[in-house]
């Protein structure tokens, strides 16, 4: 039976970019060098008020298709996203229909937020492998944006907004592996979005501490920060450990891109060198389910992707949920195209 393989990624920002710089001039008391020495994050980028995330997925597969991707062959449509356009109808509904997807195309949205790539590509090997689908358009797009109020200075200056198209069809041999997964709902009070649901506001979920600032998005980053060196540390070994590896094995880890802080104490924790766990998102910060593909396409950028080169998947964090696996790059890109 086939497998699933990460074939072409592309990417598609909002064309708003906003600086540190002007963050700076609209709040003079901000030490924007003091928080990008923390955070790494010098830019991000910011949709429009009317441009939602299905707009910036829409405009990402484009791209894809613009590049040879031929829509009548998508099967399967996955879209994770925790901004969708309504509760209801699904919003991989409405991308099929605005994509001009055939209409035997499977479509259907998952609620995740940085493990969100991971779990999409476990969810795309077990349609490719049981012979469900053979060409699945994985989509992540995010606008955590829409839930930031602009005064919010621990917010605001970490999380960006983004999509990434990613093709994931059916290839011999098996170039993705050993999923594991993680979660633990005791930590969903950290980094949470309360209302808007069905939930009525008196039996709402609470925030873990006292909120600081007047956003809709609450983020408990010390709890974050503790949660993830704990449990991702173990998460690798775990996976090193069942598909008997060691760590040495692993060229690249490819992490989640939250911050420079929770990376640099991963690398350190972890004893990998910066270079084998690198951090990308200095001009496009925190892009929530985004980050790991938008990785890999700079890492294919940069030739730092090795053709048989095992490498190691990792996202973490909302929910608490994480989820990691072990992958080698079988793509090969015939035009040598930059797909951002």
């Amino acid at each position: 039976m086939p497998h699933a393989s990460i074939g072409p990624i592309a990417v598609h920002f909002p064309e708003r970019l906003e600086t540190n710089a002007a963050l700076e001039q609209e709040f003079p008391g901000w030490n924007l060098d003091l928080i990008a020495a923390k955070t790494g994050i010098e830019q991000r980028y910011i949709a429009a008020e009317n441009e939602t995330a299905s707009d910036l997925a829409v405009a990402a597969c484009e791209k894809l298709f613009q590049r040879g991707v031929e829509r009548e062959s998508i099967d399967f449509l996955l879209y994770c996203t925790q901004t969708p356009d309504y509760p209801l109808p699904t919003t991989g509904c409405l991308i099929q229909d605005r994509l001009g997807l055939p209409t035997h195309c499977g479509a259907l949205d998952f609620n995740l937020g940085c493990s969100g790539f991971v779990y999409g590509l476990a969810l795309a090997e077990g349609l490719i492998h049981s012979g469900v689908a053979r060409r699945i358009l994985l989509i992540t797009s995010e606008t955590y944006s829409k839930y930031i109020d602009p005064s919010d200075r621990s917010l605001r200056t970490i999380f960006g907004d983004a999509a990434a198209a990613t093709l994931v069809e059916a290839a011999e041999p098996r170039s993705i592996w050993g999923f594991q997964f993680g979660t633990d709902g005791s930590g969903a009070d950290t980094l949470l979005v309360a209302d808007g649901g069905a939930r009525p506001p008196e039996d709402a979920l609470r925030p873990r501490h006292r909120k600081r600032w007047p956003s809709r998005l609450y983020m408990d980053g010390p709890s974050l920060i503790n949660f993830t060196v704990e449990s991702i540390p173990r998460l690798v070994e775990d996976i090193l450990e069942a598909n008997h590896l060691q760590r040495e094995a692993i060229d690249l880890f490819l992490m989640h891109q939250a911050t420079r802080k929770m990376l640099e104490q991963l690398q350190l924790r972890m004893q990998v060198e910066p270079e084998r766990l690198p951090i990308e998102l200095a001009d496009c910060g925190n892009t929530v389910s985004s980050t790991i593909p938008i990785l890999i396409q700079r890492m294919r950028q940069q030739g730092r992707v090795q053709a048989d080169a095992t490498n190691m998947l990792v996202g973490f964090g909302v929910g608490w949920s994480w989820a990691g696996c072990l992958w080698k790059d079988v793509f090969r890109d015939p035009q040598n195209q930059n797909l951002s």
